[in-house]
């Protein structure tokens, strides 16, 4: 990304933590060899602090554009209607949310430790209900 690409949008989303990991090292980088890029978001952080705030800036900050924890989970289990699924592929794929990308990563990783563990309860209770008709070696 070069020098001109960076807008002050894209500084207070740096500065909230709210791009994606590659774009935040990108930026960082080029932090540390600009002197007068250090000086635009130093200009930007205090703006903020003295309590000027954009539009833009409240929305990214509230994440007014987020869904629900609950509609993550009605994604993965892919029972959204095709509007809501599409608005949700591109918040997450093209928008690349990070608060949204971090809560649907942890509610895969808790799907799969979920279906994990009814797979071992399952097991337990067909061996428990089946353990009195297998039959036992003979002894010949």
């Amino acid at each position: 990304m070069s020098r001109e690409e960076l807008t002050d949008e894209v500084l207070a989303a740096w500065l909230d933590e709210q791009l994606s990991s590659g774009l935040m090292a990108e930026i960082e980088k080029e932090l540390r060899s600009s002197e007068s890029l250090r000086l635009r978001v130093a200009a930007l952080s205090q703006r903020r602090d003295e309590g000027v705030h954009t539009v833009g800036a409240i929305w990214r900050r509230q994440r007014l554009s987020c869904p629900p924890r609950s509609t993550l989970g009605s994604y993965l289990l892919g029972t959204l209607t095709d509007a809501e699924n599409e608005y949700l592929e591109f918040h997450l794929h093209t928008v690349a949310c990070r608060a949204c990308l971090a809560n649907l990563d942890d509610l895969e990783s808790r799907q799969s430790e979920a279906a994990g563990s009814e797979t071992t309860e399952r097991r337990r209770r067909i061996f428990e209900t089946s353990a009195g008709y297998l039959k036992r070696p003979s002894a010949d």
